[in-house]
């Protein structure tokens, strides 16, 4: 059956369904928590909700890598200040919050309403926190999909982090995963979106990937910094 979004508002009766698009009877509730927006699989019952915390102690080892981490090499952070990033495919914005809280400043795209609300409702949360205040001013989330994103603008660096598809011959992600695969898919435009990315940075396309996955778009890029379960491919502008 056809997918149908649900009306997302930002005040305290924030609260939708998804159905899932393939027709599987998945069942998707965005509730309001007192701690926040949070988002149940009702298919799934032993699932506990996802919920997203920017100022998390997870979040905080993420930024203490500092720009010599894999993530902040692969942008550029160790060698230009000030970087203006677009992050085009957001997911749970943890990348984002990252490279905003090491000077970057980052659009942040999403096209998935559910997900996007999740987004809204942590980025408003730390712009609320005096501690997180001046990292969430530079993170702008844009609510639309990537390739028009794309074709609008120009940036530093372009960063893509799609999701690889699911052959069904490894076990289930984690729970984070699951939920992201079964909200968005497997990224099946990916591929399109190396060559305009590639078109509006000013310094590097960077695409994250499995060890093992193919690249995008079949294009070798210019470089690769390889880590223990991810790589990052990088591309020169063309």
């Amino acid at each position: 059956m056809p997918q149908q979004y649900p009306e997302t508002p930002g005040g305290d009766d924030a609260r939708g369904f998804l159905f899932a698009p393939d027709g599987s009877g998945s069942v998707f509730e965005l509730e309001r928590a007192e701690h926040g927006l949070q988002l149940h699989a009702r298919h799934r019952p032993k699932y506990a909700p996802l919920h997203l915390e920017w100022r998390s102690r997870e979040q905080q080892r993420r930024v203490a890598g500092g720009k010599r981490q894999l993530l902040g090499r692969a942008v550029g952070l160790h060698k230009h200040a000030g970087l203006h990033v677009l992050d085009a495919t957001g997911g749970l914005g943890r990348d984002a919050w990252t490279l905003a809280a090491l000077g970057a400043r980052v659009d942040l795209v999403e096209r998935q309403p559910l997900l996007a609300a999740l987004l809204r409702d942590a980025h408003a949360r730390s712009l609320a926190d005096p501690a997180y205040a001046v990292i969430a001013q530079r993170l702008n989330l844009i609510e639309n999909d990537a390739a028009a994103v794309l074709g609008g603008g120009h940036w530093d660096v372009v960063h893509l982090d799609p999701m690889y598809p699911d052959h069904g011959r490894h076990a289930l992600p984690q729970r984070e995963m699951q939920f992201l695969r079964e909200l968005s898919g497997d990224d099946g435009d990916a591929d399109a979106l190396l060559a305009p990315a590639r078109a509006a940075c000013r310094l590097r396309t960077v695409v994250k990937r499995p060890l093992h996955a193919p690249h995008l778009d079949g294009r070798m890029p210019d470089f690769q910094l390889t880590g223990t379960q991810a790589r990052y491919d990088v591309y020169l502008p063309s």
